[in-house]
């Protein structure tokens, strides 16, 4: 789980280069870029969320030892999220060193992360159930999983700015809706790829 991480940190230090040297500029859109690189790297490992255990029947295994497919994907969520959510956010305080934020957004950033980096384990475990032993299964995770984020997206970069009460709201209401979604999505998932 590196590699979401190297992912992150390398768009945030690329960006100001893309941007350029304005350091008003970079501060107020760098929030924002760092969301992106947050969302692109929770897509980053979805190939190995699901097809290798289904490839080497540990699925099955687990189905026949008596546990839902649905119970699975919960501890896989909580897996995944435990692999990229907390990293990302101790990534983030250079990242945000990097494109000039203050201290203030530094604590926004940090607080819409905690909330939104849990939906998108969610929902990336969704989306790897869903394309999981599918030829391309990556690139059509991504056209999968790339809209469904868009909320989240939009409402963690609103909730950077001063006025972010009524976006970390959104925020947490759609990160609970794509919690609480997703084991039963990636279930039914899973039991239509056995099946």
């Amino acid at each position: 789980m590196v590699l979401p991480l190297i992912f992150f940190l390398l768009v945030a230090t690329l960006f100001p280069f893309a941007i350029g040297s304005d350091a008003a500029l970079l501060s107020k859109v760098g929030g924002g870029a760092l969301w992106t690189a947050a969302l692109l790297a929770a897509l980053l490992p979805i190939e190995r969320l699901i097809a290798p255990d289904q490839t080497s029947g540990v699925l099955d295994q687990l189905a026949v030892r008596g546990l839902s497919e649905e119970e699975v994907a919960v501890a896989k969520i909580v897996a995944h999220w435990l692999g990229f959510g907390p990293p990302l956010m101790l990534a983030a305080l250079p990242a945000a060193a990097l494109l000039g934020l203050d201290n203030a957004a530094l604590a926004r950033l940090e607080a819409g992360l905690a909330l939104g980096t849990p939906g998108l384990a969610a929902l990336s475990l969704a989306t790897a159930a869903l394309t999981a032993g599918l030829r391309g299964a990556g690139a059509l995770a991504g056209l999968v999983m790339l809209p469904l984020a868009v909320p989240l997206l939009i409402f963690g970069a609103g909730a950077l700015g001063q006025q972010g009460a009524g976006a970390f709201k959104l925020l947490g209401a759609c990160s609970l809706l794509l919690l609480a979604g997703a084991p039963f999505v990636a279930g039914a998932a899973l039991r239509a790829a056995r099946e």
